[in-house]
C-alpha cells in the first residue's frame, strides 16, 4: 500500500469520506499540490496535521469538493426549468419537493428559489440544500456573493432579491434565504430522502468513479417520485438512463419512470 492509498484509508476511517470512489488521478493531483503547498513531505504527516488543525481540514474539504458555482450557471438549461419543467411539475400542486444536492456555496438553491418565485409565493417554497463541506455551507447561509457570481441573474431578479453591500459584494435577501434549509450530507454514504419532484446535482458527479456514479444514479432515481426529474451538469450526460428507471426529458434532464 503506497502513501496515498494509506491516506485514503485513514481519511475514510476518520471522516467516512471514501476518496476511493473519486477518480484517483485528479484527486491525487489536487491533494498532492495542496499537501506540498502546506509544506508536508508525505501524506501520513499531512493526515496527522489535518486531525489537529480545523483550518487545514477545512481547506482539504474545499479542495476535494471543488466549490465553484454561480447563479443561473448555463442559462439555457435554466430556461428549460422555467419554461417547461416547473410548469409541468407544478400541475395542481401548491408546493414542490426540491433538493439541491452538492449545493456548494448556495448559488444553485437560491437560483431555484428565485426561479420558483415566478410561479408561486415565497412562503410556498422550501428547498433542501446539502453539501459535504461545512465551510461551503456556512458561506451559503451567509449569502454574500461577488458581482461575477451574479453575471447571469436576470436584471429584474437582481433588483428584487439582492442588495449591494459594498466592495462589489451582493447580499441575497432574507426572504430568499428563508426558503432554503442547508444540511451537511455525504452523497456517497448517507441516506437519501424520497418523493422529490426535482433533484438538482450538477458538476460533481463527473469527479466520481464509474462504479460510484452507478450507485449515485440509482439512489437519485429511488429518491424521486414517478415523474420527478434529475437535473445534472453539462458534462454529466447519462448514457444508459433506462437502466436507472430514467427517460431523457431534455439534454441533462432525466425523468423517473
Amino acid at each position: 500500500m503506497d502513501d496515498f492509498d494509506l491516506f485514503m484509508e485513514n481519511i475514510c476511517r476518520y471522516t467516512n469520506i471514501d476518496l476511493r470512489k473519486y477518480k484517483r488521478p485528479q484527486m491525487q493531483r489536487r491533494l498532492t499540490a495542496l499537501r506540498d503547498k502546506r509544506g508536508f513531505r508525505d501524506f501520513m504527516s499531512y493526515f496527522e496535521a489535518l486531525k489537529k488543525d480545523d483550518a487545514l481540514f477545512g481547506e482539504f474539504l474545499d479542495r476535494m469538493t471543488i466549490n465553484v458555482s454561480e447563479f443561473f450557471r448555463n442559462p439555457n438549461r435554466w430556461d428549460v426549468v422555467r419554461d417547461r419543467l416547473v410548469p409541468e411539475l407544478i400541475g395542481n400542486k401548491r408546493r414542490l419537493k426540491v433538493w439541491s444536492a452538492a449545493c456548494s456555496t448556495g448559488e444553485e438553491p437560491y437560483t431555484l428559489v428565485m426561479l420558483l418565485s415566478q410561479f408561486m409565493p415565497l412562503s410556498d417554497i422550501q428547498i433542501l440544500a446539502t453539501d459535504l463541506d461545512e465551510n461551503a455551507l456556512q458561506k451559503a447561509k451567509q449569502g454574500l456573493y461577488s458581482e461575477r457570481s451574479l453575471h447571469f441573474v436576470p436584471p429584474e431578479l437582481k433588483r428584487k432579491y439582492f442588495t449591494e453591500t459594498g466592495n462589489h459584494l451582493f447580499a441575497v435577501s432574507d426572504a430568499v434565504k428563508r426558503c432554503v434549509t442547508f444540511k451537511r450530507h455525504n452523497l456517497l454514504e448517507d441516506r437519501f430522502e424520497n418523493d422529490f419532484d426535482l433533484i438538482v446535482c450538477r458538476n460533481v458527479i463527473i469527479y466520481f468513479t464509474e462504479e460510484a456514479k452507478d450507485v449515485l444514479y440509482r439512489k437519485f432515481s429511488d429518491a424521486l417520485r414517478p415523474g420527478g426529474v434529475l437535473f445534472v451538469g453539462s458534462t454529466e450526460q447519462i448514457f444508459n438512463p433506462q437502466s436507472f428507471q430514467f427517460t431523457t426529458y431534455d439534454t441533462f434532464f432525466y425523468q423517473r419512470q
